[in-house]
Parts: structure tokens; C-alpha cells; sequence
């Protein structure tokens, strides 16, 4: 079963930029397609981005559109998640999830906190 570690959370002034990374261990990463999501304190979970096993095809969701780019290093068994021009609502915790042939898997998350 695939484990996913994300990391690169912390907090980052408006107008600034992050880059999330998620680690995978076990399973075959380059098989998965992943996502993004992310949770902001009493909201419920929303869809950030996804891309294709190859890398070859992203998606975008519509709260962060525009200012994100989801990259993967299949060598390296990891996602990225680069954003920018970030807002105090884009604080949340961000999940990072492989879609496997059992289902959905989860990572633990990152907190980022964008200030005013």
C-alpha cells in the first residue's frame, strides 16, 4: 500500500508563493494518478489540482486557478504543488491523495497559512 508524505507547509505573506511537495513510499507512484486538495478550518475538503500517471495532463480546480502549476518527478516518486500570488483564503491544510487501483489513498496533510 502507498504511503504519501507531504511537506513544505508553513506560513507565507499574501502575494507570496510555496511549494508543496508529497513523497511517496511503496505501491508503483508512477502508476497513480494524484491530487491536490485542501481543507480550510470549518470548510469542507476542495478539490486544488490533479495530474495524469505520466504527467502528462493536469487539472486545475477553480478555487486556485491560475496561479498553480502540479508537476511530478516519477524518478523521484513525488508531486509538486507550486502556487503563487497566495491569499490569507488559501490557509488551509493540503492533502495530497493517489488515486490506486483499491481506491483513493491519503496523505496526513500540510498546513499553510498565508498572512494579511
Amino acid at each position: 500500500q502507498v504511503q504519501l508524505v507531504e511537506s513544505g507547509g508553513g506560513l507565507v505573506q499574501a502575494g507570496g508563493s510555496r511549494r508543496l511537495s508529497c513523497a511517496a513510499s511503496g505501491g508503483t507512484f508512477s502508476s497513480y494518478g494524484m491530487n491536490w486538495f485542501r481543507q480550510a478550518p470549518g470548510k469542507d475538503r476542495e478539490f486544488v489540482a490533479a495530474i495524469s500517471s505520466s504527467g502528462g495532463t493536469t487539472y486545475a480546480g477553480d478555487v486556485v486557478k491560475g496561479r498553480l502549476t502540479i508537476s511530478r518527478d516519477n524518478a523521484k516518486n513525488t508531486v509538486y504543488l507550486f502556487m503563487n500570488s497566495l491569499k490569507p483564503e488559501d490557509t488551509g491544510v493540503y492533502y495530497c491523495a493517489a488515486d490506486t487501483f483499491k481506491g483513493r489513498v491519503w496523505g496526513q496533510g500540510t498546513q499553510v497559512t498565508v498572512s494579511s
